[in-house]
């Protein structure tokens, strides 16, 4: 039988790179023809860092605001403290400056947005869920009535994907929400502002970017294309990143890395990913663990429990990472390593008595849904988190 399937390009204009970020920012500014931008950054790169009074100073009056009270694994009432904003200040675009915790708040603000939602219970109707025969529920939501442009300060691709995250607290649940025009309509990516990102978050985040490209390429439906794409980008990641560390203030070595996740995000939202990513999501949600960290820790494991049955597309992997032994799980888990970022559930504050919870989320979550290797119960989940306990 022939091969079949469908690839959705992003609603993405343009990626710019190499470019002072607040020359960028203005200059996209008069190229979409807006006058009221807003500003929305993670709170340290605002209040201890020049990078984003350099862009509010290069837009002048055409800056109406800042937001900078963004908080990790986006709980749903920061996203709505941003909704209000927004309607207070009547901004015509707005300007993401961060990593993924600002990203993610202003994709789902713009969901909430386009769905008039005003409070927190709101949120059912519009997450992605999955139904008791593991298939995903996809709401489809209103055209938001603005968009954002990006800058990243991270490696975590969330600048490339219609897809956003919020936590539910009261389930301890992180949810998806999907939109056509909720993500980047331009990226630019300027080297220069990420050497304020610390160390262990632009590291860890590298990882990040490898699960994207690693659950691509082992995806149960992957594409050609991204194949090409998240291959390159994957050897160019384990290339840059042991660079990015040993020289920090190397910013060609940054800018190929911030090239490499612009390859290796071809597949995000777009492609069935697996269980770590979807674990990964509910290790935020319980147990408070940086998406970066997530991937160090779940990905060989996952790797490790899903080789019966892509071992193929495993090797595929390996070898993208220098290896001719096949072995995907220990080339994540070297390169990790060799980065100085956590291998196991134990060294990033999860507990045994998380367990069932994360379990219990995680059957709720598509990703761990999709994953090449069916996972059917909870148990399933008990068995790769004892693998990488």
């Amino acid at each position: 039988m022939a091969m079949s399937g469908i690839y959705e390009f992003l609603a993405q204009d343009r990626v710019i790179f190499g470019r002072p970020a607040h020359e960028a920012v203005l200059e996209t500014a008069d190229k979409l023809g807006k006058q009221r931008l807003m500003i929305v950054a993670s709170k340290t790169l605002s209040r201890k860092t020049d990078v984003i009074s350099t862009v509010t100073d290069t837009l002048g009056r055409r800056c109406v605001g800042l937001f900078d009270e963004c908080v990790e694994h986006v709980p749903r009432e920061s996203v709505l403290a941003l909704a209000d904003e927004v309607r207070r200040l009547q901004p015509d675009l707005i300007v993401t400056i961060g990593g993924g915790t600002p990203m993610d708040t202003v994709k789902v603000m713009l969901v909430v947005l386009a769905e008039d939602i005003r409070d927190a219970e709101g949120f059912d109707r519009v997450r992605i869920r999955v139904d008791a025969d593991g298939k995903r529920v996809v709401p489809v939501v209103k055209d938001a009535p603005l968009r954002q442009i990006i800058v990243p300060t991270t490696l975590s691709g969330a600048e490339f994907s219609s897809l956003g995250g919020a936590t539910d607290h009261t389930r301890k649940v992180k949810d998806l929400y999907h939109g056509r025009f909720i993500g980047g309509q331009v990226v630019i990516l300027d080297a220069a502002v990420t050497v304020h990102t610390p160390a262990d978050l632009w590291l860890s985040t590298g990882i990040r970017a490898v699960d994207h490209a690693v659950e691509t390429i082992c995806s149960r439906n992957p594409q050609p294309f991204t194949d090409a794409t998240c291959l390159h980008g994957l050897a160019m990641l384990s290339r840059s990143l042991r660079t990015n560390h040993v020289s920090p203030d190397d910013l060609d070595a940054r800018l190929e890395s911030q090239l490499a996740v612009w390859l290796a995000s071809t597949g995000l939202g777009r492609v069935e990913w697996g269980a770590s990513h979807g674990i990964g999501h509910q290790l935020g949600a319980v147990a408070n663990v940086p998406h970066g960290h997530c991937s160090c820790v779940m990905l060989p494991s996952v790797l490790v429990w899903n080789r019966a049955v892509n071992g193929e597309r495993q090797a595929l992997v390996a070898r993208a990472m220098g290896r001719d032994d096949g072995d995907a799980a220990q080339g994540v888990a070297e390169l990790a390593a060799a980065l100085g970022q956590p291998s196991r559930l134990r060294d990033v504050g999860v507990e045994r008595s998380h367990f069932d919870a994360i379990a219990r989320g995680a059957m709720q979550n598509m990703m761990v849904r999709s994953n090449p290797r069916p996972v059917t119960s909870e148990a399933d989940i008990h068995q790769i988190l004892e693998l990488a306990w």
